[in-house]
């Protein structure tokens, strides 16, 4: 199966919006808790420093999505990441070809580095992020999710710089 990685667009959002509720459903590797309309991903699409990328199969199905984007907590040459791939097509190449694009446009929008905020009990979230070359920078302890689920974080750093 070839994967291939191109700007996330509006049209991509049905796709994109099936994967993260599939994810959510599982449970386990998200912060997010409730459901998440096609609608929805496409309003978080419009910030103007944020970068969105998808990953189809040759015939034109969503395997999985990343993006950038600021986040409050961090300061303004920083993003925050998200990936997601569809269940069960994990260790295929998506996520390295999306973080391939993702690197790209982050130096292209300005920033100096990328944060991934990941739940400390998500460990094929910690590898992924790790065999990118993210390295651990801090934690956050007890962080209470939309559904009452309290759970650790782990904030790891990839410097664009080098």
């Amino acid at each position: 199966m070839q994967v291939i990685v191109s700007r996330a667009g509006r049209l991509h959002a049905g796709g994109m919006a099936e994967i993260l509720n599939d994810v959510i459903r599982i449970g386990g590797t998200t912060a997010l808790t409730g459901t998440v309309r096609a609608d929805e991903i496409g309003g978080w699409m419009t910030h103007d420093r944020s970068a969105w990328h998808v990953a189809e199969s040759d015939g034109g199905q969503v395997l999985g999505f990343q993006w950038i984007e600021p986040a409050g907590y961090l300061p303004p040459e920083a993003a925050e990441i998200a990936t997601f791939a569809q269940p069960g097509k994990t260790g295929l190449g998506i996520g390295s070809a999306l973080f391939r694009a993702t690197q790209t446009a982050a130096r292209d929008l300005g920033y100096r580095w990328i944060n991934a905020n990941i739940r400390a009990d998500n460990i094929g979230g910690l590898a992924y992020y790790q065999s990118r070359g993210f390295e651990d920078y801090g934690r956050i302890e007890g962080y209470r999710m939309a559904d009452g689920t309290v759970v650790d974080k782990v904030l790891k750093r990839f410097d664009l710089t080098s």
